[in-house]
């Protein structure tokens, strides 16, 4: 075929790594062919570099199969060159860090006999200690250890939590941030919410509260006095927000919790696997893998002294069940998390078009002095925690583990937080001149994209970087708080959040916001932006500074649709040529003192409208559990008031079907007179090959 060169490599799962790796097929002779590894075909490239062998552009075309993998594939400096490790044409291969559980027998129910028989495979190398693992996966899908209490069927699970009992060593009134951070190591349960369950070592209680998750292990449990206590703090205070109230928790890994179809749990002490096969599963048919690594995929290249993996480039290759065996402390988004594949000190490297699934923490991170890398069309789903992570030294760090100038366009990022909660889809820290564009971002328990952090208006390395184009939605499941489908946090300048589509994020108590400025963002353009069917507001800005909104359209906040919590003697935001849509809600939210008209805005040549019938009332409602008085008012007292929008008006803008949320503009709409440009929407999202960049 004239797709392949001479100096070309191909791997099989039939070859064989004492072969050249020259031809695609073994010969008639059995005595050459692929390489079976692509560790070997890494080794032999490495080889032709040292040895003055080099001729140019090489691919390692990879057949399809499954490659298992015992530790995770490593790239060093050593191997940089402009080599493609790339699908062979028509199939598709599988790197894996799973081992197949065969040898299934059927038994009775170990805890539970009234409830039949199940699946048990004796696993020596659990029994022995040299394995364990916190996943497993059935025909292609992930199944769950059992959990209490269980989630409803049909639902998405916000309702199905316990709630802690008392804390000693807190004072829940204390709903101030300096007691945010003022952990405990143990609390007391409700009456019949806990017990002293088998391997109660094995058992993990999550915490939900505020915007994170906290998995934390068992040390003990006394019936007597109902006192669960922890194998180390929780990071934050078991209250649930800011509210005085006890934080949400569920229960992990009980085994007297496995009763459901679809459930497993790993006795490690035996080394047996139990399972409860879902209707129509065959034990001589099953496919099931539990992974042996953590990550299958490593560029370690070693920014401090200029040794960088570089040109290497990746393409149609599936990464498939990773294991999770740390357990998070991160303050926000899980971002202490690795990737599956982790690159570090890598330069003008790729990930394109492959599929990453199946796996415990991030699916991909760009970490400590990468520049110039693409992740670019592929499918990332299925995760125990978010997509995909980039970011190096903040700004009081070295200069030479800065990361930045990065293209993550055109991927499918989806199904995440399966673990830890609080992951997100992209995670963009500390990084810069980076374009994240056209990706399709959706089933998260907490934000979609979060770019910048750094908190108040401190020196941020976070600048220049485009969010265009993203089609975000489903987001919260009412799991966690203070989120949004695009949150930024810090000073970012030149930073644009344009053309996305955001819809359906849905908060547990408070903050579920489709933009969401967060402390200190400051010197960011948000412009043609759709944002709609929120549980609090479209918008919301907790305090920034210089930031301009403009021509966006924000609609269908069930609390309103434009926040801003705190005043500031600079101005925090430019509201300009913006369509907002209520339906029997105020357009502006105060936050802490509930009155928007003291807030510091330039807001004009806006459009209004109530889509219920009644008056538009500009700012006026209570938000999220405050009880101060606010004033209420129409557009001519809101501008009496504030001075803001002289221009603007109320009408009807004209939308195609707004019930549906189809926003397309009438041509004879009035808020082209106010000269707002149509959004047009036809390219959010991924594009087809011959479209992009």
């Amino acid at each position: 075929m004239s797709t392949f060169q001479r100096d070309d490599l191909f791997v099989s799962p039939h070859g064989n790594d004492k072969w050249s790796g020259r031809l695609p097929d073994p010969n008639a002779e059995g005595t050459d062919g692929p390489l079976a590894s692509l560790g070997r075909a890494r080794d032999l490239l490495r080889q032709r570099k040292q040895q003055g062998q080099w001729r140019g552009p090489t691919t390692v075309w990879i057949r399809g199969g499954r490659y298992e993998l015992s530790a995770p594939l490593v790239f060093t400096p050593d191997d940089s060159a402009p080599v493609t490790y790339a699908a062979y044409p028509g199939e598709q291969p599988a790197l894996s860090g799973g081992r197949r559980i065969s040898d299934w027998q059927v038994v009775a129910h170990p805890i539970h006999p009234s409830l039949g028989e199940i699946w048990m495979a004796e696993l020596p190398d659990v029994a022995a200690g040299r394995w364990a693992f916190r996943q497993l996966f059935v025909n292609g899908e992930r199944r769950h250890r059992p959990r209490l209490p269980k989630i409803t069927p049909g639902t998405d699970g916000r309702d199905d939590y316990y709630r802690i009992a008392h804390v000693a060593d807190m004072r829940l009134e204390d709903t101030s941030l300096a007691g945010l951070f003022e952990g405990s190591d143990r609390f007391i349960a409700s009456p019949s919410q806990f017990d002293a369950w088998r391997n109660l070592g094995d058992v993990e209680v999550v915490l939900l509260h505020y915007w994170v998750e906290e998995r934390m292990s068992v040390a003990s449990y006394n019936p007597e006095t109902r006192e669960v206590v922890l194998t180390r703090r929780t990071g934050f205070a078991l209250r649930d927000d800011f509210m005085p109230r006890y934080a949400r928790y569920y229960v992990d890994n009980v085994f007297e919790a496995l009763t459901e179809p679809g459930e497993w749990y790993l006795d490690c002490a035996t080394g047996r696997l139990y399972y409860m096969p879902l209707p129509g599963e065959r034990i001589e048919t099953v496919e099931a893998y539990a992974p042996a690594v953590e990550q299958l995929l490593k560029l370690d290249g070693d920014p401090d002294h200029g040794h960088y993996v570089e040109f290497l480039r990746f393409q149609g290759i599936t990464f498939e069940h990773a294991d999770w065996r740390e357990f998070d402390l991160s303050p926000q988004a899980a971002c202490h998390l690795p990737g599956a594949l982790a690159l570090t000190g890598a330069r003008c490297c790729a990930i394109e078009d492959c599929v990453v699934r199946h796996v415990g923490y991030y699916g991909i991170e760009l970490g400590d002095g990468c520049r110039g890398i693409r992740i670019v069309g592929n499918d990332i789903g299925d995760l125990g925690g978010g997509g995909i992570k980039l970011g190096g030294a903040d700004a009081g760090g070295s200069l030479c583990r800065r990361n930045g100038d990065h293209c993550i366009t055109d991927n499918h990022i989806h199904d995440g937080g399966k673990v830890f909660h609080s992951a997100v889809g992209i995670l963009a820290r500390h990084t810069f001149g980076n374009r994240i564009a056209h990706n399709h971002i959706h089933d998260f328990y907490y934000s979609g994209i979060s770019c910048g952090w750094v908190w108040g208006y401190a020196e941020s390395v976070s600048r220049d970087n485009r969010l265009e184009k993203n089609h975000i939605h489903d987001l919260g499941k009412g799991w966690l708080s203070d989120m949004g489908g695009i949150y930024t946090l810090g000073v970012q300048p030149g930073t644009v959040i344009r053309g996305n589509l955001i819809h359906d994020v849905e908060k547990a108590n408070y903050g579920g916001w489709a933009i969401y400025l967060d402390e200190g963002s400051a010197h960011i353009l948000v412009e043609d932006n759709v944002c709609y069917n929120t549980s609090s507001q479209p918008h919301h800005t907790h305090y920034g500074r210089e930031n301009i909104l403009r021509n966006n359209i924000w609609a269908f906040g069930r609390e309103g649709q434009v926040a801003l919590s705190r005043a500031e003697s600079h101005v925090s935001l430019t509201f300009e040529r913006n369509i907002v849509v209520t339906r029997d809600q105020p357009i502006f939210i105060g936050g802490y003192s509930n009155d928007f008209s003291k807030r510091s805005i330039i807001s004009d040549l806006n459009l209004f409208w109530d889509a219920s019938g009644s008056e538009v009332v500009l700012s006026g409602m209570r938000q999220s559990g405050r009880t101060s008085p606010v004033p209420k008012f129409n557009l001519s007292e809101w501008q009496a008031a504030t001075g803001n929008d002289r221009h603007s008006i109320v009408a009807d803008p004209g939308f195609k079907d707004p019930a549906n949320f189809d926003f397309t503009l009438a041509p004879d709409s009035p808020v082209l007179q106010l000269g707002f440009r149509p959004i047009d929407l036809s390219d959010v999202g991924p594009r087809p090959v011959a479209r992009r960049e």
